[in-house]
Parts: structure tokens; sequence; C-alpha cells
């Protein structure tokens, strides 16, 4: 609730929400730099030779998609296309930029409890 008795505006949700899961995605704000300037897909991030750079654990291409998924779901990346449609490639969307501006650093890590309700929320969203 906001001080006029009012509950926060859509669009502040949206941010709110996704601002918390990228503090408990698996990925450094390195990796949103990335693909703020150029797509990158699963694969080809998880055969990078600097994903220590990009990531704080390794993962396999499966992982990575399912990331991205739960990231396009919460509108911080998007689908790249090209001429033939819909590609497995992922861009940074401008509420993804918006967020990313929020921080001047590294993206500060939840903690175990919020990690836990996230991953809760994000695999159980309708208890």
């Amino acid at each position: 609730m906001t001080s006029a008795g009012l509950s926060p505006s859509p669009d502040r949700r949206a941010l709110d929400r996704a601002t918390q899961s990228m503090r408990c995605l698996p990925f450094r704000r390195a990796f949103y730099a990335e693909v703020a300037d150029s797509p990158i897909s699963s694969n080809e991030l998880c055969g990078r030779d600097d994903w220590a750079d990009l990531v704080f654990a390794p993962f396999g291409p499966e992982r990575a998609e399912a990331h991205f998924n739960w990231m396009i779901r919460l509108g911080i990346l998007r689908r790249e296309v090209d001429g033939q449609g819909l590609t497995e490639r992922v861009r940074l969307t401008p509420m993804g930029r918006e967020l990313l501006a929020s921080w001047q650093g590294e993206i500060g890590r939840a903690n175990l409890r919020e990690r836990i309700q996230e991953n809760f929320q994000r695999h159980r969203p309708r208890f």
C-alpha cells in the first residue's frame, strides 16, 4: 500500500518483481550488459570461455533456457526476431535496461530466504 492507501501500480509491481528475480538469478551484471548490446542463445552462453564473468555458477544450456524463459515471463528479456520468426537468442527489454541502469555495480545477491521464496513463486505460482 502506498501512503495514499492505494496499492502500487501494475508497472511498479512488475519492476519490483523483476528486481527481486534478478537478485535471485545466477547472472552477473555483465550478462545483462552483454544482452543489452547483442543477443545470445543458451548454447552460446554455456559454450563461452568467459562464462565465469557472466554467471555466478556454471550450468548447462537447458538450465540457461529455463532461466531465459522465466526472464521473458517477467519482462526482462525478449526473444530475438529474424526473417524466419523468433530465434533461440534473447535480448534485454526496455524494462530490463531500466532495471540494469538502477544498479551501479554488481547486482546484489538475494539471501537464502529470498531465493527460496523466489523459487517457490517461480515453480508454484498459484500457491
